[in-house]
């Protein structure tokens, strides 16, 4: 019988969603976020709503990476892919990539392993493992 190591899986997880999506919050900070002003502007919501996307890109990959109240960060993952689904990326929902893969897998797999850390926690290799939303 194979030994688990849950919290080391856990680990895992968090620095490999945790890291890429940091990634993308970084290069909105070289290159800001207009884009996503005006697709909200279009879509009839206000414009200012456009800076979330350095929480969900920023400080809930930070939180997610060193396991500070990591059920709250992944779920402002979640929500932050679940937007982005909603603001580019509806289009193309039934289709398929040049590779035969969803269209949407990337974004999908972000938001649900967003979903899976607001269920599971960071685990015990974090660095805050006592409070309710780790």
């Amino acid at each position: 019988m194979m030994n688990k190591n849950v919290d080391l899986g856990l680990l895992l997880v968090r620095m490999g969603i945790g890291f890429p999506m940091l990634i993308y919050g970084i290069n909105k900070l070289f290159t800001g976020i207009d884009f996503i002003k005006n697709l909200l502007t279009a879509s009839g919501l206000p414009s200012f709503l456009g800076y979330g996307v350095y929480v969900g890109e920023i400080i809930a990959p930070i939180l997610i990476i060193i396991g500070y109240r990591t059920r709250i960060a992944g779920a402002v993952l979640a929500i932050n892919c679940f937007t982005a689904i909603l603001l580019t990326q509806i289009p193309f929902l039934f289709k398929l990539n040049d590779y035969g893969g969803w269209a949407l897998e990337l974004l999908a797999i972000y938001m649900l392993i967003g979903l899976s850390l607001l269920f599971s926690g960071a685990g015990k290799l974090a660095i805050s493992k006592l409070h309710t939303w780790d």
